[in-house]
């Protein structure tokens, strides 16, 4: 019988082992990925649903702060989720929300933050950052455009000559081999 196919306990067992490990790992992770629908959340109206999911998407994932808190997958953003469907089950109105989420974590937390001096950087920070180096790229090329290429001197010429003739890849360096 060829070694492989040998019942060997000890890799039987690294197999058992593998096995419920991988296994454990697929249910507790099927277990949090099915917390983060919004099919969980229960609303008298269809008008309400509505409303819940335009203001999450108003909302800014602190986490990923790329995502609104309608699609991120972070634990901070499903509870910011039931936060909000809790205050919207309490009767609190959008903007008494809002007001609270901003209250709580500041402008950044919604997706669109107003215009005020406080907000400034976020909304005019990428555009100054494009201009500085749009004055660099520029002023890069116009230096070069103004330091033209000085020729070189006839003993530099000789001595590049020089250096050329005697380089093993010149082709008259093997010219004079054979």
């Amino acid at each position: 019988m060829p070694p492989l196919l040998k019942k060997d306990p000890l890799i039987n067992m690294s197999r058992v082992i593998k096995s419920l490990v991988l296994g454990a790992l697929l249910l507790l992770g099927s277990g949090s990925l099915s917390a983060y629908t919004l099919e969980e959340f229960q609303f008298d109206s269809p008008e309400q649903q509505t409303e819940f999911r335009e203001l999450i998407a108003k909302l800014r994932c602190l986490v990923c702060q790329n995502e609104s808190l309608a699609g991120s997958q972070a634990e901070l953003a499903q509870d910011l989720r039931n936060e909000v469907y809790r205050m919207m089950r309490a009767g609190q109105s959008q903007d008494e929300i809002l007001d609270f989420l901003v209250e709580r974590y500041g402008d950044f937390v919604l997706y669109d933050p107003p215009l005020k001096p406080s907000t400034y950087l976020l909304w005019f920070g990428p555009f100054v950052l494009i201009g500085i180096a749009g004055f660099v790229v520029v002023r890069t090329i116009l230096s070069k455009k103004r330091a033209a290429d000085e020729p070189i001197s006839a003993s530099e010429q000789e001595r590049l000559q020089a250096l050329l003739d005697n380089s093993p890849d010149s082709p008259s360096s093997s010219s004079r081999s054979t």
